[in-house]
């Protein structure tokens, strides 16, 4: 579906995360009466209450299943952002009262889930999701409900919502700048691993017409479900394809599987790089840096990035988790998500889904990435790129940089070589 539609410091304080958390709310509270309601209160179908001195918001994220290796940081993040954003008075003067729900790795608990946070919690948005089904099994929900998610990962686009804000990269940003690193690096030939999903499917579609336009041979494509952990075949192909470069979209725990394959097999880095879209700090300790190291990865955040804000949040988060824990893309577009949603809100002056829409535009936050500022017509943020390699120490460190944000561009509208792929 193609749909179009037209901030400042932190501080932690004391707030404590686990005090803020609030799980297993089932009832809305008093709803907003129709003909007395606060004005920021939504649209007259809407049950989010504002009558009061909180206001709900919905952390949806994987708990359990295979993509809790991944979704729990990003559940940690927002859980930061919204105690900073308490402890500073909160949105509007109202303490955010977060309601958290599990989506268990399954895109059917996303949808039912979202439903239920939205009709039956009356929260004012939803921060969540990770992988391309879930995201897809959500906006429906969102659409018919008229009501807000915001979606922290980097995707395979080609969408546009207004029910959706887009806080990770899309296509431009992200698949196309590691196409763009791997041809100057003299890259001819590539192999693509995927998850069977919609993500990756999407995403090779476009890689494979931007090897077309640009004389790069695609030697194979191969899939793998989700959760799946023999990876035995595949590697097989790999290395008798003997591609220059492999382009990586598993997703979730397949990724630890397929390294520790990949490294049992004797392919390393310096012979046939793997570039991954979807493995970022975090996922690199449940992998084993011994069998990643020296590989590459395309994002717009790293830990290491340097900056005073990430210096801040990075700071923050592991005085909250501990100092083993480490930050990465997913989680901070996450918690930029809950920043930006607040200048959205406070700039309209108002909880509404319509008045949130309209004041948009042109929002900025100066996040760890660096500033991030919000497109108006297609809800998505511009972003930095990056292409980082897997050091000893577990972090990713940038080998290359985009000369600054690049503005977003889901339908892929100024490469040639992508028309059609809408």
């Amino acid at each position: 579906m193609r749909l179009r539609t037209h901030a400042g410091t932190r501080s932690l304080g004391v707030l404590s995360i686990a005090a803020l958390a609030v799980t297993a709310l089932t009832a809305c509270g008093a709803q907003v009466d129709a003909a007395g309601a606060d004005p920021s209160a939504g649209t007259a179908d809407s049950c989010v209450d504002t009558s009061g001195d909180t206001v709900r918001i919905g952390f949806l994220n994987s708990l359990s299943g295979t993509m809790a290796i991944s979704e729990q940081t990003v559940h940690d993040s927002l859980q930061l952002a919204a105690a900073e954003i308490n402890a500073d008075g909160g949105v509007l003067g109202k303490q955010l009262e977060v309601v958290t729900e599990d989506g268990q790795s399954e895109p059917t608990v996303f949808a039912e889930k979202a439903t239920k946070l939205i009709t039956s919690d009356c929260v004012a948005a939803v921060f969540g999701g990770w992988t391309s089904a879930s995201r897809k099994a959500m906006l429906p929900v969102f659409e018919s409900n008229d009501s807000l998610l915001f979606y922290p990962v980097q995707y395979e686009g080609l969408e546009a919502s207004p029910n959706i804000f887009y806080t990770g990269a899309t296509t431009n940003q992200q698949i196309v700048p590691a196409l763009d690193y791997l041809a100057e690096q003299g890259v001819e030939s590539l192999f693509l691993v995927g998850s069977d999903y919609v993500f990756p499917r999407t995403a090779n579609k476009i890689i494979n017409a931007y090897a077309e336009a640009h004389g790069i041979e695609v030697l194979g494509e191969e899939y793998a479900p989700l959760g799946h952990t023999d990876f035995s075949t595949i590697v097989n192909k790999v290395r008798s394809a003997d591609a220059d470069a492999v382009f990586n979209t598993l997703n979730g725990d397949s990724n630890v599987a397929f390294f520790k394959e990949y490294s049992n097999a004797g392919l390393a880095a310096d012979e046939m790089p793997v570039l991954s879209v979807s493995i970022a700090e975090e996922e690199i300790g449940g992998i084993g840096v011994e069998n990643v190291e020296g590989q590459l990865t395309a994002w717009n955040y790293y830990q290491t990035v340097d900056t005073p804000e990430n210096a801040a949040f990075v700071e923050a988060f592991k005085a909250e988790y501990g100092e083993d824990r480490v930050t990465s893309d997913p989680m901070e577009a996450a918690y930029d998500s809950l920043h930006l949603w607040k200048g959205m809100v406070e700039k309209a002056g108002s909880f509404a889904v319509a008045d949130v829409q309209e004041a948009a535009d042109g929002v900025s936050f100066d996040a760890p990435e660096g500033t991030v500022t919000v497109d108006g017509d297609n809800h998505h943020i511009a972003k930095t790129a990056l292409i980082g390699r897997i050091g000893a120490d577990g972090l990713i460190h940038t080998e290359w940089s985009s000369d600054g944000p690049i503005e977003p561009d889901p339908f892929l509208e100024g490469y040639d070589w992508a028309d059609g792929l809408s």
